[in-house]
């Protein structure tokens, strides 16, 4: 079966473009051209992925995907846009993306994220619950708990700690936590993976005298607790 794309995009010569690379490659592509519009047919169809710019008509690509999350978690949502700032990429891995572009881009690349995200959505986990000390995330509900506090965590952030996790007493690149976390190569010229090491390190390690997250200078970062060599 053909894999279903839903493109939201309002310059019509890119969606066209995007569209005839993307059924090229095997991809059945529905197109919308304004955000409204796109919000409607994503909620009432199912899309293996959706792939949105930022600036779109009616509703732009980041309150879209605050709301097709808020409707299903899981939808596979990738921003292709052309705001490439570290702080445009946060915003939108806020709002829930999965995965973030900047234009311009090679279809190659997009259809490879493309088959990434659809792959690593159908995977199931068999490991709902994970524990490390006093924390504690399950992957069925979503929630993360520190010593039976529960944390509030992005969707992101969640991401990000689950495979810390999952890698316990491993030391993670940067490069590997954008392949794994984000389904990217990692930028050089970008620093948001340190920005959502910290943001994590706020909500987990804040506060408590066992600190959970560490870094090993010039190597990444590392999820073990305080004992552990």
């Amino acid at each position: 079966m053909q894999p279903l794309i839903l493109i939201i995009e309002d310059d019509e010569r890119m969606a066209e473009l995007i569209r005839r690379g993307l059924e090229e490659n095997g991809y059945n592509v529905t197109l919308a051209t304004d955000g409204g519009e796109g919000l409607s047919i994503a909620l009432e169809n199912h899309f293996d992925v959706v792939v949105t710019d930022i600036l779109l008509p009616t509703k732009n690509g980041l309150e879209l995907c605050k709301e097709l999350k808020k409707a299903n978690e899981k939808y596979p949502i990738i921003m292709l846009t052309a705001l490439g700032t570290t702080d445009d990429k946060i915003d939108g891995f806020d709002a829930g993306a999965d995965d973030y572009m900047v234009k311009p881009f090679e279809m190659r690349e997009l259809t490879a994220r493309i088959n990434a995200l659809i792959k690593r959505s159908r995977l199931e986990n068999t490991e709902e619950i994970i524990r490390i000390a006093d924390l504690e995330l399950d992957q069925r509900t979503k929630t993360v708990k520190r010593g039976g506090k529960e944390l509030n965590l992005t969707p992101k952030e969640f991401n990000l700690l689950a495979y810390m996790m999952t890698n316990k007493g491993r030391v993670l690149s940067k490069s590997e936590i954008a392949e794994k976390v984000w389904d990217m190569s990692f930028d050089t010229g970008t620093n948001f993976i340190e920005v959502y090491i910290s943001y994590l390190r706020r909500k987990v390690d804040k506060g408590y005298d066992k600190k959970l997250i560490h870094t090993k200078s010039g190597m990444g970062f590392i999820l073990k607790e305080d004992h552990e060599d």
